[in-house]
């Protein structure tokens, strides 16, 4: 196990805090019997190699050892392992849905970028702060703004190729014991587009034997949600599915294939979706955590009302706007970003546009902000990330002077 980790120079690579060198340590945590340890592993890979959504060069180099671990059935944790080997591969998923993950741009932006990663220097070691600045970030500052594209593209395809050549083992994680296992698998999976000519029979072998009730349900729906991102329309009769979870997940799937000519019912359970509050006991959402967009289900189906094109745009809206006032921290970020992409087609306002100028679908969205406390919040606290996307539209960043903004 793990042969090969100290044969890497780990020091000449960086992550989000210079030099990788402790990366093989944490890397062998991961096998700890002591599961604060192995916590404790996980968590700062999370903020090395994976830095708030960044990837670096040495996470290209952890890749294949965290697919060595998911390999054996004896690992702890390896839902877990499986989430951060897909966040590595990929970034946060909110940058790539509805629509999936992009890898031909991302190969095109990175043409160039080996150069220019071969020409930066080593990464910094020691405790100098001011040695840090000028080795790590002097020589990306000296870049400009396409090659500082194609060297982050660079390594970024780096590490999906690296996750790229586990696909065999995620396919066969769809066998697993682990219900969570191959839940997170199967969601692995969606992500490789150009592989979908072998994932997509395992899927469709995986969905065919997951029971489509209790836990199962979960799993059933991810595989239907990974069979889409992956060009394959789940069957329609999943959409007279007894569980709430998997008709969404047909839905979504449908949704991505099908696009404009998606069916009623298809289009009827998204919208159903997306108007849902996050709580209570006329949410349809309950029954189960589906891991696309961080578990939010709901936001999810609201991304992909964007795939039934114009003739549904209105209904889409209402859910949107609908939905809005009972959300807070990323999910509403998600239901307002689409809402805002929505109402301001053509990108922000001009410069001093008053709010007697605004459209019907603008103001109706700004009225529903103005009213609504919980979607500026995170956690019970002002949400900054909120109020920049408000204002990166033109409208006021609050809701006193979106209210007062309104009345000009």
């Amino acid at each position: 196990m793990l042969d090969g980790l100290d044969d890497i120079e780990w020091r000449r690579l960086g992550h989000a805090y210079g030099a990788a060198d402790d990366v093989p340590d944490l890397i062998r945590a991961l096998r700890s019997p002591d599961p604060a340890t192995r916590d404790d592993a996980l968590g700062t890979l999370y903020t090395t190699v994976y830095h708030q959504g960044s990837r670096y060069q040495a996470s290209a180099y952890a890749v294949p050892f965290l697919l060595e671990l998911l390999a054996d059935p004896a690992t702890p944790d390896r839902p877990a392992l499986l989430a951060l080997v897909t966040s590595l591969a990929i970034g946060p998923d909110e940058a790539v849905l509805p629509d999936g993950f992009p890898i031909g741009a991302y190969r095109r932006t990175a043409e160039g970028g080996r150069e220019l990663l071969a020409a930066k220097p080593a990464p910094w070691t020691g405790v100098d702060e001011t040695a840090k600045e000028y080795v790590e970030y002097a020589y990306v500052e000296s870049l400009d703004a396409a090659e500082r594209d194609r060297l982050w593209a660079y390594i970024d395809v780096a590490v999906y190729d690296a996750a790229l050549a586990g696909v065999p083992l995620l396919r066969d994680l769809l066998d697993d014991s682990d219900p969570w296992v191959r839940v997170g698998s199967a969601y692995a999976l969606a992500w490789f587009p150009e592989e979908a000519a072998g994932s997509l029979p395992a899927l469709a072998r995986a969905t065919q034997t997951a029971p489509v009730t209790g836990a199962g349900a979960v799993e059933v729906a991810t595989l239907l949600i990974a069979s889409g991102l992956l060009g394959a329309a789940p069957d329609h009769r999943s959409l007279a599915a007894p569980h709430p979870v998997v008709r969404c997940g047909a839905a979504i799937g449908r949704a991505r294939v099908r696009g404009p000519e998606t069916d009623p019912e298809a289009v009827e359970e998204l919208l159903a979706w997306a108007a849902a509050p996050p709580t209570g006991a006329d949410d349809p959402t309950d029954g189960g955590w589906v891991p696309f967009l961080g578990g939010d289900l709901s936001g999810y189906a609201g991304l992909a009302l964007r795939q039934l094109g114009p003739r549904h745009a209105d209904r889409a809206f209402d859910a949107l706007t609908g939905r809005l006032p009972t959300v807070s921290g990323d999910q509403s970020l998600t239901v307002l970003g689409e809402a805002l992409r929505m109402a301001f087609p053509d990108g922000p306002l001009p410069p001093g546009t008053p709010g007697a100028g605004l459209t019907p679908r603008q103001r109706r969205l700004a009225e529903v902000l103005s009213r609504s406390p919980e979607p500026w919040l995170i956690d019970g606290q002002e949400f900054g990330n909120v109020a920049m996307l408000v204002e990166e539209y033109g409208l006021p960043d609050d809701r006193t002077a979106l209210t007062a903004y309104l009345t000009t």
